[in-house]
């Protein structure tokens, strides 16, 4: 009798974590909750624990403790809360396998906690990779751990390479909707207010993920991960827009073959996949019909509309520490977006300015990660709020 795989599962109530507890619903027989965070929506995550009986639950913010507490009252279930309490919870006693979902800088600690536990992660947050890769990758072999990919571009990838050699790779394709943006005129895109970048055409996300989606430079953090989690170099990783989202990433081969993953655009798929380490599960998702294969197209992105997208080549070709201050900054630049402080362009405007003033650590360790971050959300907060940029 096939025993149920445990699971942790960091950042329960955002897209990822509810698609995940999706999975889990539909094959009880073979995944068992073991621990549950948030970052500070109490109801939601009180609710997932009545549900779903974990061992533990963990909140970031601190000062929502005494409501959760009152919400799982007489339920058995250990609370704890702050951020590392987060982190510890992804490899709580009896985790077999982490689902790191959360978004963010947030979602480093945890994966890297979860690792050095030797347990395998399935990756949802781009973010740790790409503001340490280099700690994330390397603490993952020490441990003899596996980072599978949550992401369908990085999912589809690693699909692709199954039995084959790396060394005849020639180019990874990432494909990319375009966003809400992708027909709009740049100066149109300048004035477009946060409702309209949020209106996603193909996927259902959280607000700031859909916003980088908007301006693109998700498929930059896209670039910069598939690099660490496929040891290629970014030079042989490029962005194409394929506005169906059926296709989610191609591998060309040494003597011009390409492959291709298909699937409908929905995150429960790669979830599964990664939970399955590598295996399937029947059933997960519904099938692709011919209509939806008829009409497939492929364009350049259009780098002048959407400039985010080269901050994959800065962070590759600066290194050190510049990943983490190009993804501080863009977190602290999207949410001003999404308050109305700023317009979209400003985004990128904010995040040259951060890398070109923020101080350079060539050999980050995971304090200077922490310290770089911190410094660089006070000095964006500053800039946005002085305009100086």
């Amino acid at each position: 009798m096939r025993t149920r795989k445990r699971i942790s599962l960091i950042g329960a109530t955002g897209s990822i974590g509810t698609s995940t507890l999706e999975i889990v619903r539909r094959y009880p027989e073979r995944y068992e909750v073991v621990s549950l965070t948030a970052g500070s929506k109490v109801k939601e995550l009180a609710a997932l624990a009545r549900e779903f009986r974990p061992k533990l639950v963990a909140i970031a913010d601190s000062s929502k403790a005494k409501e959760l507490e009152n919400e799982l009252f007489g339920t058995g279930i250990e609370i704890n809360c702050g951020d590392e309490a987060v982190a510890s919870a992804a490899s709580a006693t009896g985790v077999e396998q982490a689902v790191i979902a959360n978004v963010g800088f947030s979602g480093l600690r945890p994966a890297l906690n979860a690792l050095e536990h030797g347990l395998d992660i399935a990756l949802a947050n781009k973010e740790s990779l790409v503001v340490a890769g280099q700690l994330v990758t390397s603490t993952a072999k020490a441990n003899h751990a596996s980072i599978y990919p949550i992401d369908s571009e990085h999912s589809a990838i690693a699909q692709c390479l199954i039995g084959e050699n790396p060394a005849n790779i020639n180019r990874i394709i990432i494909t990319a909707s375009g966003g809400p943006f992708r027909t709009w005129s740049r100066a149109d895109i300048a004035d477009a207010p946060a409702e309209k970048a949020l209106a996603h055409p193909n996927w259902s996300m959280g607000a700031k993920i859909t916003i980088d989606s908007a301006t693109m430079i998700n498929k930059a953090f896209e670039i910069i991960e598939a690099g660490w989690l496929f040891d290629i170099p970014i030079t042989k990783i490029e962005p194409v827009v394929h506005p169906q989202s059926i296709v989610h990433s191609m591998v060309e081969f040494s003597d011009g073959a390409v492959k291709a993953q298909l699937g409908v655009p929905d995150m429960k798929l790669p979830i599964a996949y990664a939970l399955g380490c590598s295996t399937r599960l029947p059933g997960v998702e519904r099938k692709l019909t011919l209509d939806q294969m008829s009409s497939l197209t492929f364009e350049a992105p259009d780098r002048e509309k959407f400039p985010c997208l080269d901050f994959a080549k800065v962070a590759y070709e600066r290194g050190g520490s510049v990943p983490c201050v190009i993804n501080a900054a863009n977190e602290v630049a999207v949410h001003a977006y999404l308050r109305g402080e700023i317009k979209f362009y400003d985004i990128p405007a904010v995040i040259h300015k951060a890398v070109d003033s923020i101080e350079y650590i060539s050999e980050p360790k995971l304090e200077d990660y922490l310290h770089i971050d911190s410094l660089t959300r006070m000095k964006v907060s500053k800039m946005i709020s002085t305009r100086d940029y």
